[in-house]
């Protein structure tokens, strides 16, 4: 059973805490720190009962840690960053920690929202019924941007919507939702010949995460040489470990594959590859059934549970990859919190290499919808 909790952004404030000064003799007096609020609220993505719950705190620069299963939390607990969801009924307990001050006595609630197994509990159907190209909700969805802002040696100038910095242009967006009710994130070269490129990485952190469950998105791929389309997630804790300790699950990436493949990667004919990533941990390989199209639609997906990773192609039964800490060297991060999902198409990079005279511009991705279940 499922519900889905919001962190307040404010717990990333890092403002100075309070501390009070004693009188004679030099003495100093510390304040205990304001115990954390627990509230609920829903909002139109979530479906069939999920709440919406956010810790806050009242003392100024308070940290907020946390358990999910009762236990009495610590400064080696889960630290609150964002919003998130949770496969289960749970009881939160919570402490706030303030510079100068003692820790908050422990607040607690517990949830039981009682929602079955399988049961769809957020979607992002990206509707449209305004006549023209719209914004990607800003609810759910912000932008990683800049030219090699993420790694990998990528070409491509990362846009968001509205972006007026060269070489943008909010008249050519590189991420909206038509009118036909997709997601699309559109690579474009602006002028022919020109090695410059511009596209779009979505991300829901600090709006939207979840722990356990099972998420999918219905994708339609670009297929030219230099494209690497992904849908795929990173811990809310990258914010303070960094990455790869944060953890990283890779439901979809694709490469080109009508080139030789890159490195000796992939089977010569179309394929996806799903992969785990953790601080010394790596794991995937590509789903290689014979007559496949990353060009068609296709449904892509993940069941999350407390020490098991599996990812599917178009049906939940069709499993072709499960990780576990017992198959996999290095460190599991995937019981440590939630992560939030991201959605891009890179251009060039390491793995696909750059886009040569074959390559199609402007080339989309298609979202038709991302869907969290309970497990």
């Amino acid at each position: 059973m499922l519900m889905a909790m919001v962190l307040s952004s404010a717990l990333l404030c890092g403002c100075g805490g309070a501390a009070s000064g004693g009188g004679g003799g030099g003495s100093t007096t510390q304040t205990q720190t304001a115990a954390p609020t627990i509230s609920t609220f829903t909002n139109t993505a979530l479906q069939n009962g999920a709440l919406m719950v956010s810790l806050g705190y009242t003392t100024p620069g308070s940290v907020i840690y946390y358990t999910v299963d009762g236990t009495t939390p610590t400064t080696a607990s889960q630290q609150s960053i964002a919003p998130f969801l949770l496969a289960s009924s749970m009881t939160i307990k919570a402490i706030a920690i303030a510079p100068g001050n003692t820790p908050s006595t422990v607040a607690s609630q517990t949830f039981a929202p009682n929602i079955p197994s399988g049961t769809l509990v957020w979607s992002e159907e990206f509707s449209n019924t305004t006549g023209a190209n719209a914004q990607p909700n800003p609810a759910f969805w912000t932008y990683d941007t800049g030219t090699n802002c993420c790694g990998n040696n990528e070409l491509e100038t990362y846009c968001s919507w509205g972006s007026t910095t060269g070489p943008c242009n909010p008249a050519s967006p590189n991420a909206y939702v038509g009118t036909d009710g997709y997601l699309h994130i559109v690579a474009q070269q602006p002028t022919a010949n020109v090695a410059i490129y511009t596209s779009a990485r979505l991300k829901s952190q600090g709006l939207f995460s979840f722990q356990y469950g099972r998420i999918e998105a219905r994708l339609m791929l670009p297929e030219s040489q230099g494209m690497w389309p992904a849908f795929w997630m990173l811990g809310n804790n990258i914010t303070t470990v960094n990455w790869p300790a944060c953890g990283e699950l890779d439901l979809m990436e694709h490469i080109d594959a009508n080139n030789p493949p890159i490195n000796g990667n992939g089977p010569g004919y179309d394929w996806v590859q799903s992969s785990i990533h953790g601080t010394n941990l790596n794991g995937g390989t590509p789903y290689t059934t014979q007559g496949f199209s990353a060009a068609a639609w296709h449904t892509y997906g993940m069941i999350w549970t407390k020490g098991q990773i599996q990812f599917y192609v178009d049906s939940p039964s069709n499993i072709y990859e499960t990780f576990t800490p017992a198959t996999q060297p290095g460190t599991w991060p995937f019981d440590s919190g939630p992560e939030f999902v991201l959605l891009n198409l890179a251009v060039g990079g390491d793995w696909p290499g750059s886009p040569n005279g074959t390559t199609v511009f402007p080339s989309p991705m298609l979202v038709d919808y991302v869907r969290v279940y309970t497990n």
